[in-house]
Parts: structure tokens; sequence; C-alpha cells
């Protein structure tokens, strides 16, 4: 893998953590909190696995599975790879593909082919992706134009507050950001995906967002990769790299932002569960608590690094058939009725439902 280093520290900065995230443990200890829901069994399904329908819609467009690749960091060499060849498995799977942070492309407009992959996903959903806090520095014109430039359907704007924390060169004014998504979410016409990147939202942050009127939100929870650890790893200041250890752990477990998602929002909103998702049966746990795509990116990348794009479709179909699996055996011909299968909640998840005040009605749900 050439991770060779190219002019400029955003680009350098996303080569080192392409390579933090592929050599180096920066998974969450603590859990996603999604063994904590239940599906209930049922014995006599009285359905046809082959019939179970997965279909849904995504940004206008149909997908054959309500799947999507995660954003992953981008900007080195092989990032190009990785995006083009990420993109040809979204299409030959029927899933959405959004590309990693197009804020190098600012800086060094030579790298836009890294993420112009519309060619390898002609019919998908393709998105872009951009931080929050780049919506401060730059004009409107300039933000939206990163959708043209790669032939988007939308773009997500991600926050990472705990992420740029831990960043010596990271942001430490957040003021402003709310107004600054809303603006963007106008002039794009409600194309505008928002997400965190790793630490979940809480029941606050979705009531605000909904108030914006966005319409895609992806929750993106504790559970899976922790970014703070991620830039622990690359700090070279004692300060940082202690900091980052610290709130290594730091955030909202999926499983909870994902209830607090589905109670909070309207049915027009989509709502994207990502965070820690590692099989098919996480898909199906993750549309039970509400929601309508789940994401993942770092099993994904692994499986592209080992064996390329048919290591990463291998991966998918594994995914689809659990989550089919699941449905079956909790008696979901589709997405919205496995959105409607009883559940149970058991365990810390309980817990923070409970203290959250989400739980009522949940667990007798028939």
């Amino acid at each position: 893998m050439d991770l060779s280093n190219k002019p400029g520290p955003t680009v350098e900065r996303k080569n080192q953590h392409l390579r933090i995230v592929i050599e180096e443990d920066v998974e969450y200890r603590c859990s996603t909190l999604l063994e904590d829901l239940n599906l209930l069994h049922n014995a006599l399904p009285e359905l046809d696995f082959d019939q179970i329908d997965l279909k849904t819609t995504f940004f206008g467009k149909q997908l054959r599975a309500p799947l999507m690749i995660t954003s992953m960091t981008g900007g080195a060499e092989f990032a190009e790879k990785m995006n083009h060849g990420l993109a040809e498995v979204a299409q030959l799977q029927g899933i959405a593909f959004a590309v990693g942070s197009q804020r190098v492309m600012l800086h060094h407009p030579e790298v836009t082919a890294h993420f112009a992959v519309r060619e390898s996903i002609p019919d998908g959903v393709l998105l872009g992706n951009i931080g929050a806090v780049q919506l401060e520095e730059y004009p409107l014109a300039t933000i939206s134009g990163l959708v043209d430039q790669i032939e988007a359907d939308g773009i997500c704007v991600h926050l990472n507050p705990a992420q740029e924390m831990m960043q010596r060169e990271g942001h430490r004014n957040f003021n402003g950001l709310l107004e600054d998504i809303a603006r963007l979410n106008d002039h794009l016409q409600g194309r505008v995906l928002v997400k965190e990147t790793g630490s979940g939202m809480s029941p606050e942050v979705i009531r605000r967002l909904a108030k914006l009127g966005v319409n895609y939100i992806d929750i993106a929870g504790a559970g899976g990769t922790s970014w703070t650890k991620v830039e622990s790893f690359r700090a070279n200041h004692s300060l940082l790299r202690t900091a980052g250890n610290t709130y290594a752990e730091w955030g909202v477990p999926t499983a909870v932002s994902l209830v607090a998602g589905r109670r909070l929002l309207s049915d027009d909103t989509c709502l994207i569960g990502s965070g820690g998702i590692r099989n098919g049966l996480d898909c199906a746990k993750a549309i039970a608590a509400g929601a309508d795509i789940v994401g993942f990116a770092r099993p994904i990348l692994l499986g592209f690094i080992e064996n390329g794009v048919e290591g990463a479709s291998k991966l998918i179909e594994q995914y689809v058939y659990e989550l089919k699996t699941a449905m079956l055996l909790s008696r979901a011909e589709s997405v919205p009725a496995l959105q409607d299968a009883r559940r149970i909640y058991t365990g810390n998840l309980l817990t923070w439902l409970t203290q959250l005040g989400l739980i009522e009605g949940e667990n007798s749900k028939s």
C-alpha cells in the first residue's frame, strides 16, 4: 500500500489517519449496546426467504438493500483506489457510498480525481463530505461546489468536536455551526446529510437538527472507530496524546442514539445508523432501533485492503444474508416491518433509555 507523502499538512494528516485506522487498535472498548436490543425469535415465520424485500429509497434513488458505505478519510494516493473501488462495490451491490472529507480538494485541487468516482457508481447514491467547521471557513458557493465537482447526489456534513479537540491544528470554536448547516441545507434544497464521526448524538442534538429541517441524519454512535484514539496515535505532544486516550471511550452508544432519533424525528426524516456495525445482525438491530439506512466504514475498508473489490463485495453479501435471516426469524418481510418488529431492551441499554425518558411503551410493542 502506497501512502507516500504529498505536499501540505491536510494531505499528510489524511495519510496518517488512513494508516492508523488500518494498522492500529482504534476501536472502542465500550459497546454499541446493540447486544442489549433483542429481537423476538419466531419459530413459525410463514415467510419465503427469497421474497423478503430490502429495497428502500435514499436521496430519491432506490437501493437494493438499506446499506451505506460511510465516509472514510481521503487524500492519499491509496484513497483514490479505495474511493473508486468502494464506489464500484456500492454499484454492484445496489447500496449507497459516501467519499471521505473533501476538504483536501479545497487546498489541493489536483486530488479532485480521488473523489470524482461517479463513473464507478453511475446509477447509485453518491455523497460528498465536508466538516461542519469548514462551513465557517469557506463561502457557501465553494462548499456546494464540492457536490457538483464529483457529480454527487448530496453532501455529508460531519460533526467531530471530540476529534478536533485532540488535534494540535484542530478547531476550538464551534459557534455558529447550526446556522451554517441551515444555510447549506437551504441552498442545496435538503440534499444535506448531517453526521457524527463516531461519538453519537444526544437527544438534544437530534432535536436541534430536526428543527432546522435536516432531512438526513447519521447518528454515527460510539462503539466503532474512536477518532479520539486515532488522534492519540498521531499526536506528537504528550498533552494531546494523553487526552486522546482519556476520551477514547467518550460518546453516546449507537443503540441509544438510534432509539432517541426514531422517537424525536418525523417519519419523513431519514435516520442512518452507523458506528460499530460489524455484521448483518447488527444491521437488523439498528433498523429495529429506528434506522432507515445502516452504515459502516472500517470493516469494509479492511475487506478492501485484504481482497479488493471482491473482498469488499463478499462482506456486503454476508451482511445482506445475515440481515435477511434476522428478518425471517423475527417475521419481518420488509424494512418497515423490521422497524415495527417486537424488541426487548435489557442491560445498559435499558438503563440509558430509562434515564433519558425514551423507554415508555417500547418493550410492549408487538
